[in-house]
């Protein structure tokens, strides 16, 4: 059984995080596409349907954390995981994205490459246990 190409949306004000992050990732023969402001990054997800979204809090215009409650608001887009990549690294912003939020993982910056590649491969791994 060949599965399709997995598909990760990655919206980060950063152009050059979200290139580093492609490149890590493509050697795991996953698609990244970057947004580099939430509209963008919401556009994005509503014409590309990603297997996940990798997601920055801190951006202009749009934050993260408005991104992540208008995906979770919207019935088409409120099923797909979504990892925080971000700067806040205090114990109370993890507490609040992993068990308030219930985001499906939270990585503070700076990060491993190993640490984003694990990640990223427990959460689509979990999401298709959970197709089955």
């Amino acid at each position: 059984m060949v599965e399709h190409e997995k598909l990760i949306i990655y919206i980060e004000d950063d152009p050059e995080m979200i290139n580093l992050v492609k490149i890590i990732l493509s050697q795991r023969g996953l698609k990244l596409i970057g947004a580099v402001n939430g509209k963008e990054g919401l556009d994005l997800i509503g014409s590309n349907s990603p297997d996940l979204i990798l997601l920055d809090l801190m951006m202009p215009d749009m934050d993260g954390w408005d991104v992540f409650q208008r995906l979770k608001a919207n019935d088409t887009t409120s099923h797909i995981p979504v990892i925080i990549i971000t700067a806040k690294s205090q114990p109370i912003d993890q507490l609040l994205g992993l068990s308030i939020a219930k985001v499906d993982d939270y990585i503070s910056k700076p990060f491993h490459p190993q640490q984003l590649i694990d990640s990223v491969l427990r959460v689509l791994d979990s999401k298709k246990t959970l197709n089955l």
